[in-house]
């Protein structure tokens, strides 16, 4: 059983910022890439960020300068710094992480979603 804890969700100012964290529990043997997702109303999942287990990140042109992904792999959890949000960033955001489990001699590796977690960003 794995596990994605979403958590620093909320409302904020427009120009505030925000830090999400993502912990991942249960059997774990490592963790692969890991990223963040966004989906407004009415609008199709985006990806925000990614981060691989050494540490490169990518990020949506919307975000480059003002979001920040990191991850700690002692903790099993991803963060995202949000800084000088805007209106327009104000959507559900989910983790996502792959994840190698152990299977007998073996193991498996499979995507991992957390539950989503709400942002506002309004005056």
């Amino acid at each position: 059983q794995v596990q994605l804890v979403e958590s620093g969700g909320g409302l904020v100012q427009p120009g505030g910022s925000l830090r999400l964290s993502c912990a991942a529990s249960g059997s774990i043997f490592s963790i692969d890439d890991m990223a963040w997702y966004h989906q407004a109303p009415g609008k199709q999942r985006e990806l925000v960020a990614t981060i691989t287990r050494g540490g490169s990140t990518n990020y949506a042109d919307a975000v480059k300068g003002r979001f920040t992904i990191s991850r700690d792999n002692v903790k099993n959890t991803v963060y995202l710094q949000m800084n000088s949000l805007k209106p327009e960033d104000t959507a559900v955001y989910y983790c996502n992480a792959r994840i190698v489990r152990p299977l007998r001699s073996s193991f498996t590796l499979n995507d991992y979603w957390g539950q989503g977690i709400q942002v506002t960003v309004s005056s």
